[in-house]
């Protein structure tokens, strides 16, 4: 018997925007004494925890800003470069490695300027 599961719908998320989604699962599992967290569960939460920098409302405004700017349109990317935070042009060229398109270094410094506010 196969059991096959679709995607219903997708939305990007910053770390920190899932690590307090995460942090209300364990907070649910933890007052059910039944349930433990699963192995991949508790290394998502730690990984969360581990990694995110901002809250989540300051990232999803972090993206916003990444957004309004002329030379990103990818919502991914900015996705990316929220949850990497790259302070030097050599970290945010490795964010757009696997794009099509390459930024001059005046879109670059645009795009840093705005991740200065945010480190």
């Amino acid at each position: 018997m196969t059991i096959f599961k679709e995607t219903v719908e997708t939305e990007p998320l910053t770390v920190s925007e899932a690590k307090a989604l995460l942090s209300e699962v364990e907070t649910e599992r933890a007052l059910d004494e039944d349930r433990e967290l699963r192995f991949e569960l508790s290394r998502a939460i730690e990984h969360a925890n581990r990694f995110a920098l901002l809250e989540p409302a300051e990232s999803r405004e972090f993206v916003d800003e990444l957004l309004a700017l002329d030379v990103l349109d990818d919502e991914a990317v900015a996705y990316k470069i929220v949850d990497l935070l790259p302070r030097t042009r050599t970290e945010l060229r490795s964010v757009f490695a696997n794009e099509r398109y390459a930024m001059s270094g005046d879109e670059l410094d645009e795009i840093l300027d705005v991740v200065a506010k945010y480190v």
